[in-house]
């Protein structure tokens, strides 16, 4: 490898070089999340996420670590990486430091439609289906599990949502109607009962659904 000095600093960080005492360390670059590459990491997307699409909603680091799923000194980092940029705000209750979305800053909106269309369809649909009675489980699927899943592929047109269980389906209708609404983009539902979902021998649909990325 090459010594530091003659490679120079920008060359170095982009061939993934960190000098270390006396020698040049390489190490790993974190992958950005393909469903929106602009942004740093996927811990980033799911920590931005949850707090700029709530924005009424306070959190603990601790809990954004846990949801983020991530240690609790990445989670700090980068909180203070988001509050130093004015995208999100926090205080100090106790020995608790609670973080929130920063509606005032001037970043607030893009970001937050950026992020509502590149991840927004698994907290929509979460979200406007939960009080739904009479659902075993939900999934989403198709190509839309698929970008979540890590796959870079076209922007899915469309929300293909499976529901396992017994709802009211013109309720099921109505909460994908609100999800559309949201997401600018159609939320197809599809419902199948549990005894279905479980024994998907007659049903070439579920087995397919079945064998491909589910979230």
């Amino acid at each position: 490898v090459a010594p530091f000095a003659r490679i120079g600093v920008t060359a170095a960080r982009a061939c993934g070089l960190f000098r270390f005492a006396d020698g040049i360390v390489r190490f790993m670059k974190v992958k950005a999340p393909p469903l929106l590459p602009i942004l740093r990491s996927d811990v980033q997307a799911r920590l931005l996420t949850t707090l700029l699409l709530d924005p009424e909603r306070e959190l603990s680091v601790t809990d954004l670590a846990d949801i983020s799923e991530t240690s609790l000194p990445t989670a700090v980092r980068e909180v203070d990486r988001a509050e130093q940029a004015g995208i999100v705000r926090s205080r100090n209750v106790g020995r608790t430091r609670l973080v929130a979305a920063n509606t005032r800053s001037f970043a607030y909106e893009p970001l937050r439609e950026l992020l509502l269309r590149a991840f927004g369809p698994l907290a929509v649909v979460t979200t406007e289906f939960a009080n739904l009675h009479g659902v075993d489980q939900l999934f989403i699927f198709c190509s839309g599990a698929a970008r979540y899943t890590g796959d870079s592929g076209h922007e899915p047109r469309d929300v293909d949502v499976l529901i396992v269980g017994a709802p009211d389906r013109a309720a099921a209708y109505d909460a994908a109607e609100r999800a559309e609404r949201q997401l600018h983009r159609p939320v197809q539902v599809t419902i199948r009962t549990a005894e279905q979902w479980a024994n998907p021998g007659s049903d070439p649909f579920l087995r397919e659904v079945q064998r491909r990325p589910l979230v």
